[in-house]
């Protein structure tokens, strides 16, 4: 095993790093929610009223996986703080309902639609 693989970095040897940052009506809550969940490669907090999570794992794929998972993790959060304030469904609940009855939604629009707005940075620009 090489050096760079012995200390967990990818085959470059450079960890891979994503920063989220997203909005909420109640980033405090969302952020909780979804804390259990972390691994020891990701970091959750609230700064200036966003929910921001670094994330840093040794490849790229590593790093899409953990990110894919802790989007979902983050939107079930919303979707059960929204509940708990009583609010009705969103469109992005409506859609997920609708794929569920057999008619699948449009990733792209999935991808883009929400209630949230999300930043997404990388510090990585290197595919391995």
């Amino acid at each position: 095993m090489s050096g760079a693989d012995a200390a967990g970095d990818g085959a470059d040897g450079v960890r891979k790093r994503a920063t989220l940052r997203t909005r909420h009506d109640d980033p405090a809550v969302v952020a909780r929610a979804v804390r259990p969940d972390n691994t020891d490669a990701m970091e959750t907090a609230v700064a200036e009223d966003r929910v921001v999570t670094r994330i840093e794992r040794p490849t790229t794929g590593g790093l899409r996986s953990t990110v894919d998972d802790y989007v979902v993790n983050l939107r079930v959060a919303e979707q059960v703080a929204a509940t708990a304030r009583g609010e009705a469904t969103t469109a992005v609940d409506d859609r997920d309902a609708a794929a569920v009855d057999g008619d699948a939604a449009d990733e792209s629009e999935e991808a883009s639609g929400g209630t949230n707005d999300s930043d997404i940075t990388t510090d990585d620009t290197h595919d391995t």
